[in-house]
């Protein structure tokens, strides 16, 4: 299954965060730098592709996949299911019915005495449509992309005795609690 991003979610640290943690002063000349620093690290840690395995910030989601296949996983937190759709056995687009499953946490699971409808067999013939991330994003995670704002505003070159992949430790101590681990 694989999993898209149809509205992203609005920034998770705001310029006047990042100013007061950097100790900018106010300094609205590089507040277009610092804000394109929170996107980067940002986007190292949220979403389909981000290191958590997560959604962060409230953003709209898609899960795609060729079939319904014991429980359906969608990446968390999930607020709430917007629509389920698919393509039918005679190739229309079809809107599955919410009596037809359950929300389980963050698993979409067929409800009691239904069955999943026959399909097509088109790839991403199951759309998954979904509001996911956390209402309120918990400190530690503002606190972990602060860190790695600051790690990138005073080291402006590739650092070279560090991997890419390599997180500043407080930054992975501070997410760690966070992190998906999916087989």
């Amino acid at each position: 299954m694989r999993t898209v991003v149809v509205t992203p979610p609005a920034p998770l640290v705001t310029w006047a965060e990042a100013d007061v943690h950097l100790n900018l002063d106010g300094d609205t000349s590089q507040q277009a730098y610092v804000e394109t620093l929170i996107a980067a690290a940002t986007s190292w840690i949220d979403g389909p592709g981000g290191w958590l395995g997560r959604a962060i910030g409230e953003q709209t989601l898609e899960a795609r996949a060729s079939s319904f296949c014991g429980p359906l996983r969608l990446m968390g937190p999930v607020l709430e299911v917007t629509s389920i759709t698919y393509v039918n056995s005679d190739g229309s687009e079809t809107t599955l019915e919410d009596a037809v499953y359950e929300l389980a946490g963050d698993e979409i699971v067929l409800g009691y005495g239904e069955s999943w409808p026959a399909l097509r067999g088109d790839r991403e013939g199951v759309r998954v449509r979904y509001q996911a991330g956390y209402e309120t994003v918990p400190p530690a995670i503002k606190a972990a992309i602060l860190l790695m704002v600051g790690h990138l505003y005073a080291h402006r070159e590739a650092v070279s005795d560090a991997k890419p992949e390599t997180l500043p430790l407080g930054v992975e101590s501070l997410l760690a609690p966070y992190r998906v681990w999916r087989l």
